[in-house]
């Protein structure tokens, strides 16, 4: 079965790589890591934690959508934070955790040296099962 590479209108044009991967019938998506960038591929609430978890949640419901998936669907994430505090982990987490409400599907939290963009703080990756 081919994989089906989705690229959401919605979304910036400027990222060179698909918002996420599709395969097999009962499929399973495979979104790149979500990142904060505004529809023009810039690095929005730089220096601010919550502030990007928020945009960088949004950006993966959009190419979640265009998948045909919503947070509902989603078996795994990965939430990618750009920093040693324990506390910007939980900032981050908080703002991830009210995305998906009551699916508490697993997920893996850990900090990072540093992520693709500058002034990028956080970043989010899902897998999830579209009917």
């Amino acid at each position: 079965m081919p994989v089906e590479l989705v690229r959401a209108d919605a979304l910036s044009e400027q990222v060179p790589y698909a918002y996420a991967a599709v395969v097999g019938p009962g499929s399973l998506v495979f979104t790149a890591g979500a990142c904060p960038l505004d529809d023009h591929g810039a690095v929005v609430a730089p220096g601010d934690v919550a502030g990007q978890a928020q945009r960088v949640m949004a950006n993966l419901v959009t190419a979640l959508a265009a998948s045909g998936c919503t947070l509902a669907d989603v078996a795994k994430s990965t939430v990618y934070v750009a920093s040693h505090e324990r506390a910007d982990l939980v900032a981050a987490w908080q703002v991830v955790r009210a995305a998906f409400g009551d699916h508490d599907a697993p997920s893996t939290l850990l900090g990072a040296a540093a992520l693709g963009y500058a002034d990028q703080l956080v970043e989010v990756e899902a897998v999830a099962a579209r009917s």
